[in-house]
């Protein structure tokens, strides 16, 4: 495909102190995922998944190479400028939902969008059509307790959307589903990230899923490889 790369990884390198020794996770890993690719990162829990997406998220930084997104070099910029491209750029989606236990459904995709300066009529506006596309629309005025499990995790999702983000990264976003709701779960999100033509990074140990997504990577010494 000949989208142009949204995320790209030249040769990250992470390890962890682990008393006198040092575990090293990344090893000159390089990584790219284009616009309207979704990607699957498949492996062994310990493989350093969880620590790739952080880099990837701006959530941590390498102790060397590069990390870019849409061509800037994030290793050169400051924390707040890291913040706020996580912000306006980057969507997340994790194993547990992470929604505001006191807001609606409605509310916690309406906040990030607020945040990020959009006033409330528009906010409110984008939080039900995602809401809708999520099979939700019912739901908008219930707060997480008041939803199932695979409901609050399409809310997340759909939170992780809010700010039309250019990269989605997701970290085994049905791991705590049965598999019928995990499956519904990821149809969904397949559905609503090709819609939005952004770019997916998305971890699971789930092989069926993993599948049905475009490429699908693995790391091994501390590097990605392509899986056939």
């Amino acid at each position: 495909m000949n989208n142009p790369v949204v995320l790209g990884l030249e040769g990250v390198r992470r390890a962890f102190r682990q008393g006198r020794e040092t575990l090293s996770v990344l090893d000159g890993a390089d990584l790219h995922v284009k616009a309207g690719e979704i990607v699957a990162l498949v492996g062994p829990s310990g493989a350093g998944k969880s620590t790739l997406l952080q880099i990837c998220g701006l959530l941590e930084r390498p102790d060397g190479g590069r990390v870019l997104l849409e061509g800037t070099d994030c290793s050169a910029l400051s924390d707040p400028q890291r913040t706020r491209l996580r912000r306006d750029a980057l969507g997340f989606v994790y194993q547990y939902h992470h929604l505001l236990p006191e807001f609606s459904a409605l509310e916690n995709i309406t906040i990030p969008q607020r945040i990020a300066g959009v006033p409330v009529k528009a906010a409110q506006e984008r939080a039900r059509t995602l809401l809708a596309g999520m099979g939700l629309a019912e739901r908008a005025g219930h707060r997480p307790g008041q939803l199932s499990g695979g409901e609050q995790q399409r809310v997340a999702i759909a939170r992780a959307l809010a700010n039309r983000p250019r990269l989605l990264l997701a970290d085994e976003p049905t791991g705590n589903l049965d598999p019928a709701t995990a499956e519904r779960v990821f149809a969904v999100l397949l559905e609503r990230v090709r819609e939005e033509g952004l770019a997916a990074l998305i971890a699971t140990h789930n092989p069926d899923l993993a599948a049905r997504m475009d490429r699908r990577l693995t790391l091994e010494g501390g590097r990605v490889v392509a899986l056939s």
